[in-house]
């Protein structure tokens, strides 16, 4: 069996895929169920999608540092973490989030850690980097006490991954790269149409310019009104493989050879791309056109949800993203949850696709993504549903360490999570607080401006500040912030504190 960047599969390796899945899905319930149960979770952040996309986006190595949330599970006292990276963590930044862990000595948790690293940074996939690496493949197994009760989790889950897995001889928390179809754009408009969802009008299964062309004019043609549509590569990565097409200037005869005129000069959401690199990477993984939804009040909720080895479809959260960019189609950050005025409404709609993703064997965390709009306040929200993102996402390790840190819950019936204690929690992150006075702020300055400012979570008080993507700080001047509070004022206030504090101290810094 051929899959994706070349790999292939013998039958052999995909009988023995089934059956540690097939196991996995036995041991689950007992396993899970106590978190004293001896484990081991092996994480490799893998983030396997198209390279020249991916070069792209400042920083990206770093976003490896995303799952290190997942260091929280160390927690559990008989829990063990493997963490494998493309080159070493700072160990600064390891102790910050190993400092965070609730209930258990940071010294007890890193005897549980084992850090690996393929020292390696070229922009090859992390996986491709492991597999290259017979030798760190045995060092990751050995240190598994029980493989029997291991599994491995990845950012993204590609054939590669699959491979990967299959070399670690372990069950991968995630769903099948033969699922993965459903998250791109073209499989998540034939998702919601099954689930019976609103989207946007558009065509899926687009191969070249040419089906694009044929797909704008019919837009065109069918809604004389419509202003501008959007394009969008298969697997674009945090809206970096879309681009608008202005309709302004349309002839009413002639359309399809002026649309076709008009195509090269696509509104791209990246700065450095081009049309013809857009073309060569539709032309390789296909993609959609479809409207560009207007209205004077526009948002852009989500919800995500999680599908257990044995089936069982779970609510996790809903949130409200940060979009930027020159059409806002980029993804900078998110609110938990998302407004009380549709929250429990995208809850339910994006229930409805999970089932069908559970129903084709959907295993994993992901996320419904929609944009929300209406005409004027006290007009009704209309949602239309935008995307899947079948794998974890920009949404997943915020409100995973919200939980970690709270040992707290999400309440599907309200939308609202509740700590330990019964306090609501609420917050506001960012991956992609940038600025270029915050070069040359290394992660130990970081750390130092945390303690002397009081940008720490509070325990006993369940909210404050919490920091990731902190290796991209000092050579890109990018920092992921996470604030929590009680109400979304006080988290959204907290995260302003923070952007001033690190501001004035990066100001001061460039001045020395």
């Amino acid at each position: 069996m051929s899959g994706a960047n070349g790999v292939t599969f013998e039958p052999v390796e995909l009988a023995r895929s089934k059956v540690l899945q097939d196991h996995f899905r036995e041991t689950y319930a007992k396993i899970f169920a106590d978190p004293n149960t001896p484990r081991t979770v092996v994480i490799v952040p893998s983030i396997t999608f198209d390279r020249e996309v991916m070069a792209r986006i400042a920083g990206v190595h770093h976003y490896e540092e995303r799952l290190l949330c997942l260091l929280l599970l160390l927690r559990f006292p008989r829990t063990r973490v493997i963490y494998v990276t493309s080159t070493p963590i700072a160990t600064p930044i390891i102790d910050y989030y190993l400092h965070l862990l609730p209930g258990i000595p940071a010294q007890h948790a890193k005897k549980r850690l084992v850090l690996l690293s393929c020292y390696d940074s070229s922009d090859a996939p992390l996986s491709a980097k492991i597999l290259a690496r017979p030798r760190l493949i045995e060092r990751i197994k050995a240190a598994i006490p029980d493989p029997h009760a291991a599994h491995v989790t990845f950012f993204t889950v590609t054939p590669l991954e699959k491979k990967l897995a299959l070399k670690l001889d372990l069950p991968i928390y995630g769903s099948d790269p033969e699922v993965s179809c459903w998250g791109s754009k073209s499989g998540s408009r034939k998702i919601f149409r099954e689930a019976g969802i609103a989207m946007p009008a558009g065509f899926e299964d687009l191969k070249n310019a040419d089906d694009i062309v044929d797909a704008l004019v019919t837009l065109k043609e069918r809604n004389p009104a419509l202003r501008r549509a959007v394009v969008k590569l298969n697997d674009g990565f945090s809206g970096e493989g879309n681009a608008v097409f202005c309709f302004q200037g349309a002839p009413e005869t002639g359309l399809r050879e002026w649309v076709g005129e008009q195509l090269p000069h696509l509104g791209f959401q990246s700065a450095e791309m081009t049309f013809d690199a857009f073309m060569e990477k539709f032309e390789l993984m296909g993609g959609i056109a479809e409207e560009f939804l207007e209205g004077k009040i526009k948002r852009s909720p989500s919800s995500q949800f999680r599908v257990d080895p044995m089936g069982t479809l779970e609510t996790i959260s809903t949130h409200d993203q940060v979009l930027g960019g020159a059409n806002e189609q980029v993804f900078l950050g998110c609110k938990f949850p998302a407004d009380e005025s549709y929250r429990l409404d995208i809850q339910e709609l994006g229930r409805r696709a999970g089932e069908v993703l559970a129903s084709k064997g959907a295993l994993g965390r992901f996320a419904i993504d929609f944009m929300s709009v209406k005409d004027d306040e006290s007009a009704p929200w209309r949602h239309y549903a935008i995307e899947i993102n079948l794998r974890k996402g920009g949404t997943t390790h915020p409100f995973l360490m919200l939980q970690y840190l709270t040992a707290g819950r999400y309440e599907h019936e309200t939308g609202l999570f509740y700590s330990a204690a019964g306090k609501p929690c609420f917050y506001y992150a960012s991956d992609n607080l940038h600025a270029d006075h915050y070069r040359g702020l290394t992660p130990t300055d970081l750390i130092d401006i945390a303690a002397t400012q009081g940008l720490h979570f509070d325990a006993a008080k369940q909210e404050g500040v919490v920091f990731h993507l902190v290796g991209a700080l000092s050579e890109f001047g990018k920092l992921g912030v996470l604030a929590i509070g009680d109400t979304q004022e006080k988290a959204y206030q907290s995260y302003m504190r923070s952007v001033a504090i690190l501001d004035e101290e990066g100001t001061r810094h460039d001045g020395e």
